[in-house]
């Protein structure tokens, strides 16, 4: 699909900038606290907006929904040949009140937060990348309307729990946020989310989009259940910019829980690589002192957010704890029951 000026010399000189695109078709969805409606003339680009959003809980915080606007175009395809494995990295630009991502002159992103607006623009070229088509341009954009739109602490973790109360796990890259969260799930747990987890800092709710898992091959070994283990084996494999590669399950298809609403914090975990035989030795408390610093150090981009200081207060309040890996997840998955149930 080609839009203006693509559409003939005529409608270019009447609209050269395109603000009058024809045939445009909309889709709702209640994310992270948010009404989002996504407004295009490609139904390809509504389709994987469809594909990354339909079917998840519709998170709601208390009071009215702050309305977000995503219109996203598609551009012609720029390459006469198969596109390089992945695009450009995308540059982070900003000034004017505006927020932009940009890839290249056809590939980009561009925000204006205070009027809770976004602009994606793709080349069909693209579309044969949709995992960075979907996670560095269109979740770029809804990640950081919800966060300025609504207030929340951005936060680069996951988040599990059960009877409406949830556990941050944080940790380093590697660490084992993610196999955490697996078996977490797997063992009845809610999942909020994996990679990123949204938190409003007054009253510690959490949200987050549970829509996949990604899970690195050599961690199937230790899921014991057959279907669970089948249904990881056979999700796509995306390749992440740092070479490494992980099947992206669908959480929508499997067996667990996926959390129906925001989880009220009840603390957080920093998980670390470093094994324990005991499992009932596992958790360790992080000294109040200490809390500030190893939050900061987690969360760079989080610490400078209006609201980190509240956000810090309260986990100081409710405490912080290193987790050591156990002989199995599963024990793991049993020192967060003890927090929860706490």
């Amino acid at each position: 699909m080609t839009l203006n000026p693509h559409h003939g010399e005529a409608y270019a000189v009447a609209d050269p900038f395109g603000e009058r695109p024809r045939g445009q078709l909309s889709l709702c969805r209640q994310l992270m606290g948010g009404r989002f409606r996504f407004d295009s003339a490609s139904q390809a680009l509504l389709d994987l907006v469809e594909s990354a959003y339909a079917g998840l809980p519709a998170h709601q915080f208390p009071g009215a929904a702050a309305e977000f606007h995503i219109e996203l175009r598609l551009l012609p395809r720029r390459l006469p040949s198969p596109p390089a494995a992945e695009p450009p990295p995308l540059h982070m630009q900003s000034g004017a009140g505006l927020i932009c991502g940009v890839m290249d002159a056809s590939n980009y992103v561009v925000l204006a937060p205070a009027q809770r607006r976004a602009l994606v623009v793709a080349s069909a070229d693209m579309l044969e990348r949709p995992y960075h088509l979907r996670y560095e341009l269109i979740e770029f954009a809804v990640f950081t309307l919800a966060t300025r739109g609504l207030g929340l602490v951005p936060l680069h973790g996951a988040c599990v729990g059960r009877h409406g109360r949830g556990i941050l796990l944080l940790g380093a890259s590697g660490a084992g946020k993610t196999t955490l969260a697996l078996h977490s799930l797997l063992h009845g747990l809610d999942f909020l989310a994996e990679d990123a987890v949204f938190v409003q800092p007054d009253s510690l709710l959490a949200t987050g989009v549970a829509n996949y898992l990604h899970v690195r091959a050599d961690a199937l070994r230790l899921v014991d259940d057959a279907a669970a283990r089948g249904w990881i084996a056979a999700a796509p494999v995306i390749r992440r910019r740092s070479g490494v590669e992980k099947f992206e399950a669908d959480l929508r298809q499997s067996r667990g829980r996926l959390a129906p609403a925001p989880l009220a914090l009840a603390g957080a975990v920093f998980v670390c690589g470093e094994t324990a035989d005991d499992p009932d030795a596992l958790l360790a408390t992080v000294p109040v002192g200490e809390i500030a610093a190893r939050l900061r150090a987690d969360q760079p981009y989080a610490s400078g957010q209006p609201g980190w200081h509240a956000f810090q207060q309260r986990m100081e309040q409710l405490g912080t704890h290193a987790l050591r890996r156990g002989r199995h997840p599963r024990d793991a998955v049993a020192a967060l029951c003890r927090l929860l149930d706490g």
